[in-house]
């Protein structure tokens, strides 16, 4: 049973991604407070893809909201309603020009669930196939070759920071100690 209660929303901001909500609401205790949410309109899709030799291939880009450079394994945005595996393929091709001939599911899961609704599926991609990159218009995008293992280390030792793909490259590594 839900202890919140919502006494009005308000939408300050909106564009074709996000959903800025404030709302008034009676938190658990019975006060009256407030909230602010940050609506997607996206699912946030990544990939993990690995070659016939152990490697993995992580994009790197400069991140506007962060104001830095950063690693990453291949993802994007899937529209609610459009099929997440879809997605999956063409942010592969779009950002490392890679198609692949198998495809798993590797986890689900809510990025800052305490302010957003954000929620994502992770791939794991077999079978690459090279072929040329289709970057969107505003992505300067670096494609970077690795052994999967120093992929996990950056993980592990704060080379990369990105959640989706700290989470995703964990859970291929759990699915390989399993699989050992």
């Amino acid at each position: 049973m839900n202890p919140w209660k919502t006494k009005s929303v308000s939408v300050p901001y909106e564009n074709p991604w996000i959903r800025v909500e404030h709302h008034e609401v009676i938190n658990p205790s019975g006060q009256d407070g407030i909230y602010g949410l940050v609506k997607f309109k996206n699912q946030a899709i990544g990939v993990v893809p690995v070659d016939e030799r152990g490697n993995t291939f992580l994009v790197g880009q400069w991140r506007y909201a962060l104001g830095d450079y950063h690693w990453e394994i291949p993802e994007g945005g899937c529209p609610v309603g459009t099929d997440p595996l879809e997605t999956a393929r063409r942010e592969l091709k779009e950002e490392t020009g890679f198609t692949a001939d198998s495809w798993e599911q590797i986890m689900e899961f809510h990025l800052s669930n305490s302010v957003t609704d954000e929620y994502g599926v992770a791939y794991l991609a077999r079978g690459l196939h090279p072929g040329p990159s289709e970057l969107e218009p505003t992505e300067d995008i670096t494609v970077r070759k690795l052994p999967l293992e120093e992929a996990i280390a950056m993980t592990l030792d704060g080379r990369i920071t990105d959640a989706l793909s700290i989470l995703a490259l964990q859970r291929v590594a759990l699915l390989n100690l399993r699989d050992s």
